[in-house]
């Protein structure tokens, strides 16, 4: 049986994300594969700035919602909205070319490549002249130039030889060549699909830097994850999906982990707070049991 817990100040904080534009937002998305419901209307909203985490139990729509977001999967029904204006993606690349940014947890590096070359990977720099628009040469000295100038920039240390090759790096870093070349490149958004699964202990804290790091220069950041110590450490708001509809928006502030979890798994269900302590309308919310609808 779990207890009913009244808003807190967590929720009437977040309340004034609500008079602010989402740079990414969504409505009503619907995607169904045959008879297999992978997403039932929902509804989310990044704010800029923020970190936003994204929980749920395997096949709660995750990733779907995720890939609709992306341009992987287009939805059956429902709308995407960058800063306001109704996008259509029907490719990843539509949504890189809007700025969306994101790291899968197979990573999508190339191991033989070395660190330049895969922060660069599909925008290769040729060299200014005929060299490059004639003899398609690249330009390896600037591109590593830059890449280094972006690994300063998120406070990657253990990252000194741009030239040295994927493969001989850990987990942790290969991970932050990943996250690198979306902050380079993602001027809105970026998605990073549990990106501290399967690594260390020392490893997973340097994401969680780098993650805050994103967040400090002003880019929003949707997180997937099942680490749930993880997603209260980093994230300002928690969208908890189950069974492919959005069961609520909660804050680290306003509900603890436990909570959380439970509506993550059906122990326990949101009510609808007041308005003015939803942020666009689908803020954090008040769990309730079966004994409390009853009433």
């Amino acid at each position: 049986m779990t207890t009913t817990i009244s808003p807190s100040a967590g929720q009437r904080e977040a309340a004034e994300s609500v008079e602010r534009t989402p740079v990414l937002s969504a409505r009503g998305l619907v995607k169904t594969f045959g008879r297999v419901v992978g997403l039932d209307g929902v509804d989310l909203d990044l704010y800029p700035g923020e970190v936003l985490a994204v929980i749920g139990d395997n096949g709660a729509g995750k990733s779907t919602l995720i890939k609709c977001l992306t341009g992987a999967l287009t939805p059956d029904a429902g709308e995407i909205f960058v800063e306001g204006r109704p996008t259509v993606f029907k490719r990843p690349q539509d949504a890189r070319e809007a700025g969306i940014e994101t790291v899968y947890q197979t990573l999508a590096v190339a191991p033989a490549l070395d660190v330049a070359s895969n922060l660069f990977l599909g925008r290769e720099r040729r060299r200014p002249g005929l060299l490059g628009s004639v003899f398609r040469m690249l330009d390896q000295k600037g591109m590593r130039r830059q890449a280094t100038e972006a690994l300063a920039e998120l406070g990657i240390g253990t990252l000194q030889n741009v030239t040295q090759a994927v493969e001989t790096l850990s987990g942790g870093q290969r991970q932050a060549v990943a996250v690198a070349r979306a902050a380079a490149f993602g001027s809105k958004v970026i998605v990073l699909d549990e990106p501290t699964a399967a690594l260390g202990v020392k490893e997973s804290n340097q994401v969680l830097r780098m993650i805050e790091e994103v967040r400090s220069r002003g880019l929003p950041v949707i997180l997937i994850s099942h680490n749930m110590p993880h997603v209260f450490e980093v994230a300002d708001r928690i969208h908890i999906q189950r069974l492919g509809r959005c069961a609520g928006v909660v804050t680290p502030a306003s509900h603890t982990m436990p909570e959380a979890v439970a509506v993550m798994t059906g122990a326990a269900t949101l009510d609808e707070p007041p308005a003015d302590a939803r942020p666009g309308g689908a803020g954090g919310a008040t769990p309730t049991t079966e004994a409390d609808e009853q009433t």
